[in-house]
């Protein structure tokens, strides 16, 4: 049954995705970007109807209270493909940093410009990194979320963080939040698998991180925020009624919260 329902999950989300380009694109590039970001708004709204129908999976946002009013930097936690279309849900004018081969997928690639996007070569080091920076204070300057993922690429739970010096660096350039985002994806969208399972995806939104501090202080508090929470949302997955199977390191990482969480009540 896990089979049939992942199998038909998956052929309705990427139904669901080029439904969504090709019936908007009579008019989508003539739409203001106000207008614009409302697509890919119904697209991730759409996508959890179907994961939740389908498969039985649900999505919890915590701490939304905690997410600026003003243009900030937002640091989320990779996992999965579910945070790539689950975002465009949970926050409300968002410009990924992303792939520029991306931007080279015909009609795809052609949405994602239109949404302003911060396209980046990986190749071009210094030159990218400048780049990103710069393209990245126009659109916070604009009262929008810059998402960037600090680890580069999708990470399974529990595995050993590997955060880059990147957003490091655009803290330190740019005088603005950065609001750090946990989940839980990994659990119940695994990277490089076809099943999905049922239960509760939940995403966390912190406390922003303010400017002002040193980039290594920066980068040992983002990780450590982030990391912490993710542990927690872990332990919570696996006290709900339906948990997807545990990997051990997702297990070494809630025995660790646990004992984290004991030690903070009993100060």
């Amino acid at each position: 049954m896990l089979f049939f329902r992942s199998l038909l999950f998956n052929i309705a989300w990427y139904i669901n995705l080029v439904l969504h380009m090709v019936l908007q694109m009579p008019w989508f590039f003539f739409l203001s970007h106000k207008q614009a970001i409302e697509i890919p708004r119904r697209w991730g709204l759409s996508s959890n109807w179907l994961h939740k129908v389908l498969v039985g999976t649900t999505m919890e946002v915590i701490g939304s209270e905690n997410l600026p009013k003003e243009g900030c930097i937002v640091a989320c936690k990779h996992q999965s493909t579910w945070e790539f279309y689950a975002i465009n849900a949970i926050l409300p004018d968002c410009s990924f940093v992303l792939k520029s081969e991306l931007m080279k997928i015909p009609l795809f690639g052609w949405f994602l410009a239109k949404l302003d996007h911060i396209p980046i070569r990986r190749g071009d080091g210094g030159k990218a990194m400048r780049s990103m920076i710069h393209e990245a204070k126009i659109r916070v300057a604009k009262n929008r979320q810059v998402l960037i993922f600090p680890e580069g690429t999708r990470r399974p739970p529990g595995a050993e963080p590997n955060y880059r010096y990147g957003l490091t660096r655009m803290y330190m350039d740019m005088d603005c939040p950065v609001v750090p985002i946990a989940l839980n994806a990994g659990m119940y969208w695994p990277r490089h698998k076809f099943i999905r399972y049922p239960g509760i995806i939940r995403a966390k939104i912190l406390e922003p991180i303010m400017p002002g501090m040193k980039g290594r202080e920066f980068a040992a508090e983002l990780e450590r925020r982030i990391e912490e929470a993710c542990d927690e949302l872990y332990l919570l997955s696996s006290k709900d009624a339906v948990c997807p199977p545990l990997s051990d390191a997702v297990k070494e990482r809630i025995a660790i919260a646990e004992k984290r969480l004991e030690a903070a009540a009993g100060e």
